[in-house]
C-alpha cells in the first residue's frame, strides 16, 4: 500500500500547528538561517515544539536548509544540523551538496539511530530521470521536482527511478524561472534567490521591444504567473507516481494555511476512499472543520494547472501580480455613491473588492457598508462601470471564521476489553494494559455503561470509534476502575507515539572523505559553470572542481533566467504550436521602467525561453 502525504507550509509555529490541525501529513518550515525564504526563519526551540506537537499524529516535520552556503557559514551549518536532529526533525531539504559532507562528521548524525532524512530541494533543479537517479545515488530519499513538469514527465521519472519518493507542488505561487537557476534578483538588486532573498524580479512591469525598437507590449507584467491549483488534478498526480503533495506558502498567513490545507486534505481523502486497498494517508487523525474550505476565497492571483497537461495559454497574469481573488459578479447599476452587483455572492462590511479598469489596471477598494447586493464603498472608484466584472480579494466573513479555532484533529481508536485470570485487559491500536481487579458478576448487562465510560476521551487527541466487548462478558467493573484503565491506556499510547520516529536511515551513504571520489565518478563528464551554484570548498570537493562557480561570487555570462513560460507562445506567435507568424524583428528585449534591458532567447529545441542581461 502506498502512503500519500499532504505537505503544508509554515512560516512560524502557529502556522505549523494550524497545518497539523487542518489535515497535513507533514509540515515544512524554515530554520533560523539558510532557508530559501530568509524572511521567515524560526528558532530551533520553536521547531522542537512543532516536532513534539506533530509526533502523536505521526506527522513529519521537514526543515529547509536549502540555500547555497558560503565558506564562513559551514561551521554554523554543521552546528545547526546537530541541533535540528536533536530537536526531532524528520528531514532536511537542501540545495548545497556541501551539507552531505557536513552530516557524517558527527557521530550523532551518522549513528544507526539517526532518523533525519535528506530531501533534494526543488532548488537543485530536478527535471529529468537522470538527475533524479543521480540524487538517489547520492543518498537522497526524496526529490522535490520542478514545478514545470507535466504529469507525463513525472510518470516517466517514476518509471525510471521507482525507488525514490517524488514530491510535487500542487498549490500556490509560481516562479517563472526553473528553481535554482534564477540570477535576475542578484544581478539587478544584489539579493540572491539562491540565498533566500529574492526581490521578485518576475513580478515587475516590462515593455516588450523588438530589435528595431518597436514596442510590442507596453508596461505589462510579462513574467508574472498565476498561482498553481491542482485540486481537480490531484488524482492524476497520484497515478503518475508522486507521493508527496506540496502547498507553497511559507510567507502566507495562518488563514491561508488553514483553508488550503483543509481543502487538499479532504480531496486526498476522497481519492483514498475510492482505492482504499491501494492508498492510505501517511499520518493519523480525522479532522472536523467549522468552515467549508474554498480555495477561491483565499489569496490567489488567478489559478492555472501550469504545464501539468502540456503547454497552456492561461498561465500568466500580464495585467497584475497582485491577488485578484474570486469572481463575485458584475456591476449592475451605479447610483450616487453606491452600486449593486448581479450575482449570487453575499458581501460583508469591509470586504476588499477589485476590478480591471479601462486601461487594464487592477483597481481595488473597500466596501464601507453592504445591504443585500448593494455596496457603498469608502470612496467610489472612478473606473467602475455597469457590466464591469468584480472580484473579491479580501473576504471578511471567511477571514472571521478562520481567525477562530477552526479544526479539531482526533485519532480514532477501537477499544477491546477482555477478562483475564486476575483482572481485565484493555487494548487499543496495538497497545494494551492489564489491571488486577476482582471478577464480580453483574446483575444486568454492563455493556452500555462500559462503552459510555471508555468513550469519555475528553480533550485528548483520541476519539472512540468502537468498544469491542465479548458477547459473554458479564462482569461488573466500577466506573473508577474503567476510568483508570482508560487513562492508563491513553497515556501509554501517547508515550508510544511520542517515541515514534522513522526507522529508515537515509543519509549520506559515504564518509566525508569518500564523498568526493564517489560523486566525481558519476559526474566527471559535467562541464561546470555558475549554473551549478558551487559556493564553498566542500561543494568544490564534492564535484571535483578547483574553484567556486556561484553567480553570487563569480558572476556568469549565461542566462539570468531559464523559463518554460514563453512570451512567443503566450502572445500567440509560436509557429511551432500553430500560432501566427510574428511581424516583429528579433531579438526581443524586456525593458524595465528605469531603462534596463534584458534580451530574450527562444530555445525552440528545448521549448524554453532564456533571459539575458543586456550590456
Amino acid at each position: 500500500m502506498t502512503s500519500l502525504e499532504l505537505l503544508a507550509p509554515a512560516k512560524n509555529l502557529e502556522c505549523g500547528i494550524a497545518a497539523i490541525d487542518h489535515g497535513a501529513d507533514a509540515v515544512y518550515i524554515g530554520a533560523p538561517r539558510f532557508g530559501a525564504r530568509a524572511a521567515v526563519g524560526n528558532s530551533v526551540d520553536d521547531i522542537r515544539r512543532l516536532c513534539d506537537y506533530a509526533r502523536p499524529f505521526g506527522v513529519k516535520i521537514y526543515v529547509t536548509v536549502n540555500t547555497i552556503l558560503y565558506e564562513n557559514e559551514l561551521g554554523d551549518t554543521r552546528q545547526l544540523l546537530l541541533e535540528l536532529e536533536s530537536a526531532g526533525v524528520d528531514a532536511i531539504l537542501i540545495q548545497d551538496m556541501a551539507v552531505l559532507s557536513l552530516l557524517p562528521e558527527h557521530s550523532a548524525l551518522s549513528s544507526k539511530n539517526c532518523n533525519m532524512r535528506i530531501h533534494a530541494s526543488t532548488q537543485t533543479d530536478n527535471r529529468t530521470p537522470e538527475k533524479v537517479r543521480w540524487l538517489r545515488d547520492m543518498g537522497f530519499s526524496r526529490v522535490v521536482l520542478a514545478r514545470e513538469l507535466s504529469a507525463a514527465e513525472i510518470a516517466e521519472i517514476h518509471r525510471q527511478v521507482p525507488d525514490v519518493e517524488l514530491e510535487v507542488f500542487v498549490h500556490g505561487a509560481l516562479c517563472v524561472c526553473y528553481s535554482g537557476q534564477c540570477y535576475a534578483s542578484q544581478y539587478c538588486f544584489g539579493r540572491s534567490a539562491n540565498r533566500g532573498e529574492c526581490a521578485q524580479f518576475c513580478r515587475m512591469k516590462f515593455s516588450l521591444v523588438d530589435a528595431e525598437g518597436r514596442e510590442v507590449e507596453h508596461d505589462r507584467y510579462l513574467l508574472s504567473l498565476k498561482d498553481m491549483n491542482q485540486y481537480s488534478q490531484l488524482e492524476q498526480l497520484v497515478e503518475a507516481g508522486a507521493t508527496s503533495f506540496k502547498i507553497e506558502g511559507r510567507l502566507k498567513d495562518v488563514g491561508y494555511v488553514k483553508n488550503v490545507t483543509a481543502a487538499y486534505s479532504e480531496r486526498l481523502n476522497e481519492i483514498i476512499r475510492r482505492q482504499p486497498d491501494k492508498f492510505c494517508r501517511s499520518s493519523k487523525g480525522q479532522c472536523t472543520y467549522t468552515f467549508t474550505p474554498d480555495l477561491h476565497r483565499t489569496f490567489n492571483r488567478g489559478y492555472t494547472h501550469y504545464f501539468l497537461n502540456g503547454r497552456q495559454t492561461d498561465i500568466a497574469s500580464f495585467d497584475t501580480p497582485k491577488a485578484v481573488g474570486e469572481y463575485v459578479g458584475t456591476v449592475k447599476e451605479l447610483r450616487d455613491n453606491s452600486f449593486n452587483v448581479a450575482g449570487v455572492a453575499s458581501f460583508s462590511n469591509g470586504d476588499g473588492l477589485c476590478f480591471y479598469d479601462d486601461n487594464r489596471q487592477l483597481e481595488g477598494f473597500r466596501a464601507n457598508r453592504v445591504v443585500g447586493n448593494r455596496i457603498w464603498p469608502y470612496r467610489m472608484p472612478k473606473g467602475l462601470r455597469p457590466g464591469t466584472k468584480l472580484y473579491r480579494n479580501s473576504d471578511q466573513e471567511f477571514e472571521r471564521l478562520l481567525s477562530k479555532p477552526s479544526a479539531i484533529r482526533k485519532i480514532p481508536i477501537r477499544f477491546s476489553l477482555r477478562a483475564i485470570d486476575d483482572g481485565f485487559e484493555l487494548a487499543a491500536n496495538g497497545v494494551s494494559i492489564r489491571m488486577s481487579a476482582e471478577h464480580q458478576q453483574a446483575q444486568k448487562s454492563p455493556r452500555e455503561n462500559i462503552i459510555r465510560q471508555l468513550s469519555k476521551l475528553g480533550d485528548t487527541i483520541y476519539t472512540c470509534e468502537v468498544v469491542d466487548i465479548p458477547e459473554d462478558f458479564c462482569y461488573f467493573i466500577p466506573n473508577s476502575v474503567l476510568s483508570e484503565m482508560r487513562r492508563a491506556l491513553v497515556d501509554k499510547m501517547s508515550n508510544e507515539r511520542l517515541r515514534m520516529r522513522n526507522d529508515d536511515i537515509v543519509a549520506s551513504p559515504y564518509s566525508a572523505n569518500s564523498s568526493c571520489q564517489h560523486s566525481s565518478s558519476l559526474i566527471s563528464h559535467v562541464s561546470y559553470s555558475y549554473l551549478n551554484n558551487i559556493s564553498n570548498s566542500l561543494a568544490c570537493d564534492f564535484y571535483g572542481v578547483k574553484d567556486v562557480t556561484a553567480f553570487e561570487l563569480k558572476g556568469g555570462d549565461g542566462p539570468l533566467m531559464q523559463c518554460r513560460h514563453c512570451l512567443r507562445y503566450a502572445l500567440g506567435y509560436c509557429v511551432k504550436h500553430g500560432g501566427q507568424r510574428p511581424q516583429w524583428r528579433e531579438p526581443l528585449s524586456l525593458v524595465l521602467g528605469d531603462g534596463r534591458r534584458f534580451c530574450l532567447e527562444f530555445d525552440c529545441k528545448n521549448c524554453q525561453m532564456n533571459v539575458y542581461a543586456s550590456e
